[in-house]
């Protein structure tokens, strides 16, 4: 019997379906989830089968919505807000870095915001400059936020579970180029603590350090390395904040090198962070220099081949980690 699979899309929609039964409190809200479906088909058909009252169509003001959100999430609801891509969301910037974020803080412990939003992010379907960045770090800055990035099928099956079950904010980015990966079933197990970050595949040489819709090229460029004689070991981050610095410095302790692949751009990007938290905790374990490959410091460009030119490839990931390693 051919074993049963599911895509990336259809997990998440699981996860929401999943949620929206077991707590009459979850509903989803945002632009085009309802009648559409969602602008990447994430919500189709969850509007024929719970209704309005928790799936619902909003105007196209993404601080009015998200602001609702909050507003819900105070009142005593579990909000799912999507965000159609992570570049709109800046016009909800205010909503989430200074209310979202904030209130718990701002009220003495009094109030939570118990809140998730999903966003699209990242580059790879030509969708041009304004829809296709990954700002991950920008709200991976804001304390009072709990960044995640799922990159497997397990971790957009299971992860949003543990989002909603948080008494704070919570924000997953979902990479465009993950909605129509798809492989077998995934189990519970397959997603612990969403807090945690993973080793994907072990190695000695080399720590690849990546999340997201670069892990699977990390990945890729470890059976590359393999076949050159470099041993890259992989980690997901999986959860941007708060970073799970203890997986990464015992990986980083072991290899004694590390390479980060961020789709971000280089200035200010998450890679630096890691980069400075690797140097100034693992400086005596480190045999070079930590390095990071980034997206280049341009909007990204609509032509396929130019986009692809402007964000982190396998091939340059073989390239600069081999460079690290020295051979």
């Amino acid at each position: 019997m051919k074993e049963p699979t599911i895509s990336y899309r259809e997990a998440v929609r699981e996860a929401i379906r999943e949620a929206i039964v077991q707590d009459s409190r979850v509903f989803v809200m945002g632009e085009d989830v309802g009648h559409y479906g969602g602008c990447y088909a994430v919500t189709k058909g969850l509007l024929q089968e719970f209704g309005e009252q928790r799936v619902r169509d909003t105007p196209l003001s993404e601080s009015g919505f998200v602001g609702a959100g909050i507003g819900a999430a105070l009142g005593g609801m579990r909000p799912i807000v999507e965000v159609m891509t992570v570049n709109f969301s800046l016009l909800a910037l205010d909503q989430i870095v200074n209310n979202a974020a904030t209130l718990r803080h701002m009220s003495g412990g009094q109030l939570g915001v118990p809140l998730v939003i999903r966003m699209a992010c990242g580059a790879g379907k030509q969708l041009a400059a304004q829809h296709s960045h990954s700002l991950e770090n920008w709200y991976a800055h804001v304390p009072g936020l709990k960044v995640l990035a799922p990159a497997t099928l397990a971790d957009a099956r299971y992860m949003l579970a543990m989002a909603l079950a948080d008494p704070d904010p919570v924000l997953l980015f979902e990479h465009v180029l993950l909605y129509n990966q798809s492989g077998p079933v995934p189990t519970p197990e397959q997603c612990p603590d969403m807090h945690k970050a993973l080793v994907r595949s072990e190695g000695v040489d080399l720590s690849l350090v990546s999340y997201g819709g670069s892990l699977s090229k990390a990945l890729e460029a470890a059976e590359l390395l393999q076949q050159q004689g470099i041993s890259a070991e992989v980690v997901d981050l999986r959860c941007l904040r708060p970073l799970d610095t203890e997986t990464l410095f015992a990986s980083i302790n072991k290899t004694r090198r590390l390479l980060v692949v961020d789709e971000g751009w280089r200035t200010g990007s998450l890679a630096g962070e890691i980069c400075a938290q690797v140097a100034e905790h693992c400086f005596w374990s480190l045999d070079a220099p930590p390095q990071r490959l980034c997206s280049a410091e341009v909007p990204i460009p609509y032509p396929s081949h130019l986009e692809r030119a402007a964000t982190p490839q396998v091939e340059q990931i073989v390239a600069l980690a081999a460079r690290v390693v020295g051979k």
